[in-house]
């Protein structure tokens, strides 16, 4: 745990004791404040005195006493209207700050020999095997890595720091929402697509959520965003235009190649200078790798990295597709970054062995191949997956989300078959219109059609579950989904995958 210091004796309001909210309450605890906790939750509330904490309606509580507000990231700030917490702390003069805002000022508070390096990752899709990816590179070439955040472990709630340690952390939009100090080594923002929009009024609030991974940046930090859409062009732009270290990852042709307004011209972009490695490319110290626009292009199966040889993927047997090579190119810059040799950081590229219910082999049954990607939850997600296989048998659905599977038409001649799920069975199928689907309903019936399908060809084929909609119609959460799928294939007969 990681205690957090800067509010000894005073009293913090924490509301939302979910993962995240019993953390930061244990931390502060660890730290000499005093947390008054509250939940909507009965049992939650029970848990926390069972722990010893102080438990009170913040309904009715005096919020003058309060120095701070640590507010769940389930809970709204803003939209679709700030909860009720934030109104009452807003009154009162209060500030409202998250899980990541404290492990920010935990950092900040260390002195400066005795600081781990933090590289954080948002985006809308592949944050999550970027971050997985990059603490297995890292942990592979011998550094000390504390993975978490919004993926797996709360990020209060990993070790305490050691000089040389990096911290590989997943932030969501809704968490940094609740930042202002935050200031990673490196930030990487993945890419952008509408998600969310509810809880951020809009695409702009979205977008604005999602660029506060870079707002408190120092000189030395480095910003590493992904291209491929508009609006983190625009996001690499002003960053450079704000003399910000920034190396661009696209998976397509840079706007600059034909003519860009306004990029840098450092010479040093996207390359490595010859102060911050030795003749043979072992990074010496903690330096920001890159600098200037337009570092790396991601090619499936390849990274072209400029003044770098380039890097083949073709052996990376979980990082199929471009979307993959994109969350490959994040990696490797990343760890080039924090210290990691050349020769390091692609040797744990190769390795890596999967993320679970992301483009996750399972089993194979025959000559028909299971992929788990259940953390498809919106259409840009599967359009991730369908594109990796030229044909696939798509089992997809669930709770659609804005636009439902729209995006993806022109996808639909590389489905030899659809299998519907779940609520949005009925429109997803009204939208596939001339492609082949079936609504089977629940998971297993789609799983056992589509390995009867797939089987019936006698080719080498893949079932693909792609779902490009959210899970809770049927499921908890996406991991529940996936794993729904996987002993769905199981029962089949399938041999689990040993790789993956």
């Amino acid at each position: 745990m990681i205690p957090v210091p800067g509010f000894e004796g005073r009293r913090i309001a924490v509301f939302g004791l979910g993962r995240s909210g019993l953390t930061a309450a244990r931390a502060l605890k660890a730290g000499g404040a005093l947390p008054v906790l509250w939940d909507d939750s009965v049992s939650s509330r029970m848990q926390a005195e069972a722990e010893g904490f102080a438990v009170e309606d913040l309904t009715s509580a005096d919020w003058s006493g309060f120095a701070a507000l640590v507010l769940s990231p389930g809970a709204p700030l803003t939209h679709p209207k700030p909860h009720w917490t934030v109104g009452k702390a807003r009154a009162a003069g209060v500030e409202v700050l998250g899980d990541i805002e404290l492990f920010a000022r935990a950092i900040a508070a260390l002195p400066e020999g005795g600081r781990p390096r933090v590289v954080a990752i948002t985006g809308t899709n592949g944050k999550s095997t970027t971050t997985a990816l990059l603490g297995w590179v890292l942990k592979q070439a011998g550094l000390t890595v504390h993975v978490g955040g919004n993926i797996g472990i709360g990020v209060l709630a990993l070790p305490v720091p050691t000089p040389g340690a990096v911290y590989v952390i997943e932030v969501s939009s809704y968490q940094l929402d609740l930042t202002t100090s935050f200031a990673p080594d490196v930030a990487i923002l993945t890419n952008i697509s509408p998600d969310h929009l509810d809880r951020h009024g809009g695409m702009e609030g979205y977008v604005a959520a999602k660029a506060r991974i870079f707002q408190a940046q120092g000189p030395g930090g480095l910003a590493l965003v992904g291209t491929d859409e508009s609006w983190g062009q625009t996001i690499a732009a002003d960053l450079a235009a704000a003399d910000r270290h920034v190396t661009t990852v696209s998976t397509s042709v840079h706007p600059r190649e034909g003519g860009d307004p306004g990029l840098s011209d450092d010479p040093h972009a996207g390359r490595l200078s010859s102060e911050r490695s030795d003749s043979d490319g072992e990074a010496k110290a903690w330096v920001p790798a890159f600098a200037g626009m337009h570092g790396i292009e991601a090619g499936a199966g390849v990274l072209k990295v400029e003044g770098e040889p380039g890097i083949d993927l073709s052996t990376a047997r979980s990082l199929p597709g471009r979307h993959n090579a994109q969350n490959a190119a994040f990696a490797w810059a990343a760890a080039r970054a924090v210290g990691v040799s050349q020769e390091a950081a692609a040797q744990g590229l190769m390795s890596f062995p999967g993320l679970a219910h992301r483009m996750e082999h399972v089993a194979t049954l025959g000559r028909v191949r299971f992929i788990n990607d259940s953390k498809a939850t919106n259409a840009d997600a599967a359009r991730q997956a369908l594109a990796s296989y030229p044909r696939s048998f798509w089992i997809a659905g669930g709770r659609a989300k804005q636009g439902g599977i729209d995006d993806l038409e022109e996808l639909f001649p590389r489905v030899v078959e659809a299998f519907l799920i779940g609520e949005a069975a009925g429109p997803f199928a009204a939208r596939l219109g001339e492609t082949p689907h079936r609504i089977s309903g629940d998971m297993a019936s789609a799983v056992k059609a589509a390995a009867e399908a797939a089987a019936a060809t006698g080719r080498e084929e893949v079932v693909l579950l792609s779902p490009a909609a959210a899970s809770f119609d049927q499921y908890p959460d996406f991991e529940a989904r996936g794993e729904a799928f996987r002993a769905a294939v199981l029962n089949l007969g399938a041999t689990p995958s040993g790789h993956g």
